[in-house]
């Protein structure tokens, strides 16, 4: 199974520099075809964020290079890939990249920090892993699915049964995050897998893409039917990258999209 597949990002309306980092690797394995995306969002309102969303990325494509041929063609559990294992490794990745970037920020006295989604497509399965609050949705000719769940203030609320979804998208502090790899003394990311099936559209995104924009408008732009090739998936980016901005996003607005076919 192959892919069709871009990266997007927007600096947005107010902010001078784009703290968002997004990655895209694809190979071609006697497995099939594999592909990493990542969106990490470097955190506005901590200095540096562009260098911790760009670090993490950084991490992400060496670790996809060097150690995920490991994993795919050695470390493998009834003919698939061990999920544990490939937990195991993106968790310990992680958290020495938090424990450097904390490290360079004391050490010229700043603070910083960055989100991160991943997908991990191989073998017919989905494998996702997220710290803060950039998502994965999938999207199949039926309807919007969300794959991560936000590390968030509100989303904890909301768990807990002491918000409802309306409250939390109007909450004063519904940007606030539990974790934030390198601002965050302990980081647990959290992690999904699944089977996925051709004619299928994933979507990672910062929040900046997506708290303007509903997911019945995103199923209407972006379901499998819409999306032939890789120009209409860029064109379906871009049309919703200015639509936020038209909206008054105030966020780095960043999207990767990709079709199974």
């Amino acid at each position: 199974m192959g892919f069709l597949s871009i990266a997007h990002s927007d600096v947005g309306i107010k902010k001078n520099t784009n703290q968002d980092s997004v990655l895209i690797k694809e190979a071609m394995t006697d497995y099939g075809e594999v592909l990493l995306a990542v969106v990490c969002d470097g955190m506005g309102g901590l200095a540096k964020g562009e260098v911790a969303s760009a670090a993490l990325i950084r991490a992400f494509s060496s670790w996809f290079e060097d150690k995920f041929p490991e994993i795919l063609y050695e470390k493998r559990k009834d003919g698939a890939i061990d999920r544990m294992e490939l937990e195991n490794e993106l968790n310990a990745l992680v958290i020495d990249v938090n424990h450097r970037i904390a490290e360079h920020g004391k050490q010229f006295h700043v603070a910083m920090g960055t989100t991160a989604a991943l997908l991990i497509l191989a073998e017919g399965r989905y494998y996702t892993m997220n710290v803060g609050d950039s998502r994965v949705y999938t999207i199949d000719s039926e309807k919007v699915s969300q794959l991560t769940k936000d590390q968030t203030f509100v989303q904890k609320e909301i768990d807990q049964g002491r918000m409802t979804l309306e409250e939390a998208r109007n909450h004063p502090q519904r940007n606030v995050l539990l974790q934030c790899v390198g601002a965050s003394e302990v980081i647990m990311p959290e992690f999904t897998n699944g089977e996925y099936t051709s004619d299928e559209v994933f979507m990672i995104c910062s929040d900046g893409f997506r708290h303007l924009i509903s997911e019945e408008e995103f199923f209407k732009l972006m379901n499998p039917g819409k999306l032939n090739t890789e120009k209409e998936m860029r064109d379906a980016a871009l049309y919703c990258t200015e639509l936020n901005k038209s909206r008054q996003e105030k966020d780095n607005i960043s999207v990767i999209l990709v079709k199974t076919c």
